[in-house]
């Protein structure tokens, strides 16, 4: 019997020790040590290590040197999380085992800072930002009251101050002043590293109206004028923002801290983010032309200020930067016929030919920074204008009715589409090169830009029911009405002094400059203006902002603007509105809370 149990005995360890010569061939292992940034070691580290082909994992802790290991691991794909209270988590992916492989994970974890929103005080005292895991939430609200010496009612669609000098402004009058220094709005950015100097981006973030809480909407400021006489008009403006869910971006792409980055989605365009650098005013709707106004940053067109369905590239290289945008052509074209006798049933369908590209290269030298940028926009819309109710028309004046449906010649038959809801545009081909440098000294910041932009009747016509922004139908198009080329020039200077690291004051100038593009050229004071006469358009501006907590900010200042010549004309081109008013002035006061 004895020598049963010890033959029993002898087969088992023989059978174990198979076992385990079986497993050390066919299995793998990880090993490795966990420091600090330091390089000190760290024990009790979790170290979770997980196949992703099969999902199954396994948690080691470290020991008093800061060491791991995990033996008799299946081969495959692995990745490895370490976890430690006080410490930012650490991941390792695209480890690889083989059969009988055994590979070194060093892993070094940074401690984590403490959280500064962690109470209301300090989170309204300091600038920390609303991050989790590399997702940040941000916002502003910006509100104020002002009086304007030549302006209009408001409306809930209206989220842009007036101090910019309105062709239908006819009355002074005190008025809430919402987003003076900065768009009312929030957003979501993240960025998220999936491997080693490679990060996963996106970005949405949208605007609103803080009187009414409706998103921001332009082209609902012109919609519900439609018809009503200029006398009861209230302020119509045009702009990229036209009531979309993220109205002012909403992409996503990838990062590389040596290739740069790439995105695509709603994006705003080159010249935007260059105007937002070099602009003394940092794009106010109060106090700065070109931020109101959009039209040196959308290369000649306010709406083209962002872009959808574009591709964007940045990439910095030391001390220089380049930046490319391509935008693919969507949308609808509409319906368009060269006839003046046209129908709906004899116009042609048209395909949208609405795509853009432009390029960016800047660099800095010490205190000097300066950006050159290029843009070429196909089949802008430009919606200058409510369409005029019958009251408004002229004998033989077919320009902006809302009876007929309109592409250059209206409809002698039914309406292509019901003009309720619609806007009217006017159609052109834009290209736009622009200089702007900015000086830092000690306290004084220093500013200068200047843009030149020539627009064409476009190569490719738009037609009634062709698409806008945000997806409005045009039930007016205009594709023929510039007589001939129309040359644009925009100049802006100015600085802003810091006082106290907490006030800034800022001076502005801009101008802006057309030629006559009237055929034939009969332009004077005696034979009368039109919107395609030469003219000019100046404003210029003064306020003071100061910083109380890190997120308040409160502002006063005044901007003044003055229009002559065919810029004092409202579009349409023939016979032309005179402004009510060629100039404005505009005090206003107010604050700002930003997150």
């Amino acid at each position: 019997m004895r020598k049963a149990y010890l033959l029993i005995a002898a087969v088992g360890f023989l059978l174990s020790s198979s076992l385990v010569f079986a497993q050390a061939q066919t299995g793998a292992s990880l090993s490795g040590v966990v420091t600090d940034q330091t390089g000190a070691a760290l024990r009790d580290v979790g170290v979770t290590i997980k196949n992703v082909d099969t999902g199954a994992t396994r948690t080691i802790a470290t020991d008093g040197g800061g060491h791991y290991q995990a033996s008799g691991l299946r081969p495959g794909r692995f990745e490895i999380r370490a976890a430690k209270q006080g410490f930012a988590d650490e991941t390792r992916l695209g480890i690889s085992l083989a059969v009988g492989q055994d590979d070194t994970v060093d892993i070094k974890m940074q401690r984590s800072t403490p959280d500064a929103c962690a109470s209301g005080h300090e989170f309204a005292a300091s600038d920390c930002a609303l991050t989790w895991h590399g997702i940040t939430l941000y916002g502003a609200y910006d509100v104020g009251v002002g009086w304007v010496s030549h302006g209009l009612p408001e409306n809930g669609y209206n989220y842009e101050g007036e101090s910019l000098v309105n062709r239908n402004g006819y009355q002074h009058r005190f008025l809430i002043a919402p987003n003076s220094l900065s768009q009312t709005g929030f957003g979501i950015r993240g960025k998220e590293e999936f491997l080693p100097g490679w990060s996963v981006v996106f970005h949405a973030s949208t605007g609103i109206n803080p009187q009414s809480g409706l998103l921001a909407n332009a082209s609902k400021t012109d919609i519900i004028n439609n018809g009503l006489p200029r006398s009861s008009y209230s302020t119509a403006i045009d702009g990229a923002r036209a009531g979309q869910p993220f109205n002012d971006e909403y992409y996503a792409g990838v990062s590389s801290a040596h290739f740069g980055t790439l995105t695509f989605g709603r994006q705003r365009a080159l010249g935007t983010d260059a105007m937002l650098l070099y602009d003394p005013a940092g794009g106010s709707y109060a106090f700065s032309y070109i931020g109101y106004n959009g039209t040196m940053a959308g290369g000649g067109d306010t709406e083209d200020s962002r872009w959808d369905d574009a591709v964007k590239y940045r990439l910095a290289y030391g001390p220089v930067h380049f930046a490319a945008m391509y935008k693919f052509a969507d949308g609808s074209g509409g319906c368009y016929s060269a006839s003046a006798g046209w129908t709906d049933t004899t116009c042609t369908p048209e395909s949208a030919h609405n795509n853009a590209y432009g390029f960016d290269l800047g660099g800095n030298s010490g205190k000097f920074s300066a950006d050159l940028v290029f843009q070429h926009y196909n089949q802008a819309i430009s919606v200058l204008n409510p369409l005029l109710g019958p009251q408004s028309q002229s004998a033989g004046q077919s320009f902006q009715s809302t009876t007929d449906s309109i592409n250059t010649n209206p409809i002698t038959g039914t309406n292509l589409i019901d003009t309720n809801n619609t806007v009217y545009g006017i159609v052109t081909d834009n290209n736009a090169i622009m200089f702007a440098a900015k000086y830092t000294w000690d306290w004084f910041k220093v500013f200068a830009g200047y843009e030149y932009i020539w627009q064409n009747n476009p190569a490719d016509p738009l037609g009634v029911g062709a698409s806008d922004q945000g997806d409005y139908i045009m039930s007016g198009v205009e594709d023929n009405n510039l007589d001939s080329e129309k040359l644009v020039q925009i100049w802006w200077t100015g600085a802003k002094y810091t006082y106290g690291s907490k006030t800034d004051i800022t001076f502005s100038w801009y101008q802006q400059r057309q030629n006559d593009f009237r055929y034939p050229q009969t332009c004077s004071p005696s034979a009368g203006f039109r919107a395609s006469c030469a003219g000019t358009l100046n404003e210029g501006s003064l306020y003071v902002d100061h910083h109380f907590p890190k997120r308040f900010d409160g502002f006063v200042g005044i901007a003044y603007s003055y229009v002559s010549g065919g810029l004092a004309i409202a579009i349409p081109h023939g016979p032309g509105v005179p402004y009510n008013y060629n100039n404005n002035c505009a005090p206003s006061i107010g604050g700002r809370f930003t997150f």
